[in-house]
């Protein structure tokens, strides 16, 4: 959407005769002049972060220096819902979208079974979940007593986008409502009138406005608002607040009732006759009157009756004894609301919408079905104009022209990607047509339908913010073309090195059966903590993924710590990685070596001169092993022989047997054999070791063969 920031009328960046009526940000960034620089760059969500700069020569007598950093956030304006809001929907929603795609993919597989089912009833449940997260709750003060005066109560602030999603639910998911599709209409006007103009007038906001004069009124019936207010609200239908008014009129007082009996009648009639109107619906909406019929031979019996007292009460003749001019004018002009007259409906509605319920109600009352009811809104329209269109009414019409492309179209643009992802479950209810449409593999889509490209637009506007991203493969899962590859691109952008981060998309992972995804997450968790120095996580991911190609390499990185000098400050680093290791040549790469060296140095730690001697022969056993596994590498043996001397030297007794010191001189000898060839690798012990071993090995030989 092309747009400039715009200060004082100048923008930032000027247009060509090519961009059509460019939108206008204006900023108040309270920055003195002069400005020397911008920056503008992309902030979170939907906003632009916009910098304003100074120079740097700046008068010291000014106290402003450098600059502010403004947000602008490009929208229309007239968000309902913050970010916070549009997050509680979003995790909301969530778990009723799962619910119903489990229970259509049973339904579905059972269908394969040659069952007829019916999913309908799972439909408006899911409705009715979703619904239920799009209000606001009243949260104006209520008494504990009912004022008289108050005519309009309202326990729920109404909303555009509850209003939308009642429309689909109406005309597409509630199947039970086509029998009495008008009446429908009328509850939800009576919910959502308020929304439909913010500048022009409604019968809503006329009867606000009335509602507040009341107060001030000491005769209500002698104001033509007080009349035009209850022609209004009767001619949508909503009786209850007709009939309130109508028993404010000032017959009803105590005081008046001996003076104003006719008058008084004529009120109390009509208020009678609208609180009795047939209805052609199962049930009264919480603020209804009338009487319900559900089938159409009971209504239409009841509703010519009804209009045969109209007119009769039309022609009485007590009307000429009613003395009050307002009085009687206005309750013939109820009658000929009730009587269907064109003049008078268009009289007292406010807009095309509220003429076409009330052409429902009064002029053709036995609709039924979507037959006829486009062409009526176009009249109404022509005759009842809204010089500002509501977002509403392109859905209102794409629905009444049922045209499933214009209905998606207007739920994508007007509401946005969480509306067109939840509400094709109820489009694709209730529409054959519409269900081909959406279901259908499209190959300027890549293969892909309508409803799995909306699935996965919604699931990148999620995955694209921190606080959304784990909720987002909810709906990948769902989209059986491309949900999977782009589930794996999300959970491996995650960042592995926040430990909570890594267990939420390893539970994601172990939820969708995604096993090698979580093999190789575990894998880049470990190689990346091994990088950064933190070894013991490294090792411990590592070996979660049973990377023993990995494992091993780390294994021959320990082994450049062998050979040191049991003193070495490095022995507690390198033996807590070791305890880590595994000693299962499977999972471990062979670190039987490394387990077994480790016993030794701790055996060797606990050795002192001359004291001890079970912990000495506790660690020539631990040597011994050492220099017969064939897991011990050939390059380590001078420095196991060379940390061993302490034991080969031990004053009170020989500790190695005769064939124990031969083994190690064959293993000497093998050694000096191994340092002839090229590819020998030398240890970093002193020069005379090689000397110092053999000498302690001749030594222990003879002691030993002296003590057998």
């Amino acid at each position: 959407m092309p747009g400039r920031v715009s200060n004082s009328g100048d923008s930032v960046v000027p247009f060509t005769s090519e961009v059509r009526d460019p939108v206008v940000y204006h900023i108040q960034h309270g920055v003195k002049p002069p400005i020397y620089r911008l920056s503008i760059a992309w902030s979170r969500g939907n906003c632009l972060r916009v910098s304003f700069f100074r120079p740097e020569n700046i008068d010291e007598e000014e106290e402003e220096t450098g600059g502010k950093v403004v947000e602008v956030k490009l929208s229309s304006g007239d968000e309902e819902f913050d970010d916070s809001q549009k997050r509680k929907i979003a995790y909301g929603s969530v778990s009723p979208f799962a619910v119903f795609q489990n229970q259509k993919n049973s339904i579905l597989a059972m269908s394969k079974m040659s069952y007829h089912l019916d999913w309908s009833h799972q439909v408006m449940e899911y409705s009715r979940d979703v619904k239920s997260l799009l209000g606001y709750p009243n949260t104006a003060s209520s008494s504990v007593i009912d004022d008289p005066r108050t005519i309009l109560k309202t326990d729920e602030q109404p909303t555009c986008l509850k209003a939308a999603w009642e429309l689909l639910e109406i005309f597409y998911a509630d199947k039970q409502s086509h029998a009495w599709l008008p009446e429908c209409l009328v509850d939800w006007l009576a919910d959502y009138d308020s929304l439909l103009s913010t500048s022009e007038v409604t019968v809503h906001s006329k009867l606000v406005n009335l509602q507040n004069e009341l107060v001030n009124f000491q005769a209500v019936e002698d104001d033509c608002n007080y009349w035009k207010g209850i022609s209004s609200a009767l001619s949508v239908g909503w009786l209850d607040t007709a009939v309130k008014l109508l028993r404010l009129h000032g017959s009803y007082q105590i005081d008046q009732l001996g003076n104003r009996e006719t008058e008084n009648g004529l009120v109390e009639a009509v208020a009678v006759l609208i609180s009795k109107m047939p209805r052609m619906r199962p049930e009264l909406s919480k603020r209804g009157l009338g009487e319900c019929f559900k089938t159409k031979p009971d209504f239409m019996k009841a509703w010519e009756k009804w209009r045969g007292h109209i007119a009769k009460l039309e022609c009485s003749a007590f009307w000429i004894q009613c003395d009050h001019q307002q009085t009687r004018d206005g309750l013939r002009n109820l009658l000929q609301i009730m009587l269907g007259n064109t003049n008078s409906l268009e009289a007292a509605t406010c807009n095309w919408m509220e003429l076409y319920v009330s052409n429902f109600l009064y002029i053709r009352p036995f609709t039924m079905g979507l037959e006829g009811m486009y062409t009526l809104a176009q009249k109404c329209m022509q005759l009842r104009p809204m010089s500002n269109t509501h977002r509403l009414m392109g859905l209102i019409f794409g629905i009444l022209g049922e045209n499933i492309e214009v209905v998606l179209a207007e739920c994508s643009r007007e509401f946005g990607p969480w509306m067109v992802a939840h509400a094709i479950e109820l489009l694709t209810a209730g529409s054959n047509q519409a269900e081909m449409i959406l279901h259908e593999e499209r190959h300027n889509l890549g293969g892909i339908s309508i409803e799995e490209l909306h699935r996965l637009v919604y699931a990148q506007v999620l995955a694209s913010h921190a606080l959304t991203w784990q909720i987002a493969p909810v709906y990948l899962m769902s989209c059986m073309k491309q949900g999977i590859a782009l589930l794996e691109i999300l959970l491996y952008k995650q960042p592995v090195q926040h430990n909570r981060m890594l267990l939420k998309s390893l539970e994601i992972c172990r939820m969708y059966q995604l096993d090698s995804i979580s093999t190789n997450l575990m894998k880049i968790a470990g190689i990346y903590h091994w990088k950064h120095g933190r070894k013991g996580s490294g090792v411990f991911w590592l070996q979660q993924a049973g990377d023993e190609r990995r494992l091993s390499r780390i294994a021959q990185q320990l082994f450049d710590y062998v050979g040191k000098s049991i003193s070495d400050d490095s022995f507690k680093q390198w033996e807590g990685m070791i305890e880590l290791l595994s000693s299962e040549a499977r999972s471990a790469g062979g670190l039987e070596f490394l387990h077994k060296y480790r016993d030794l140095k701790k055996s060797l730690q606990k050795v002192r001169d001359g004291i001890a001697t079970d912990t000495a022969k506790q660690a020539v056993e631990s040597l011994i092993l050492l220099m017969k596994s064939p897991s011990t590498p050939q390059r380590f043996w001078l420095s196991l022989m060379h940390d061993s001397l302490k034991l080969l030297n031990w004053r009170e007794q020989p500790l190695l047997s005769a064939s124990q010191t031969n083994l190690l001189l064959n293993k000497l000898q093998e050694l000096s054999m191994a340092r002839l060839r090229p590819d020998f690798c030398e240890t970093d012990l002193p020069p005379q070791a090689l000397g110092t071993v053999r000498l302690a090995l001749a030594t222990n030989l003879g002691r030993a063969i002296l003590e057998e």
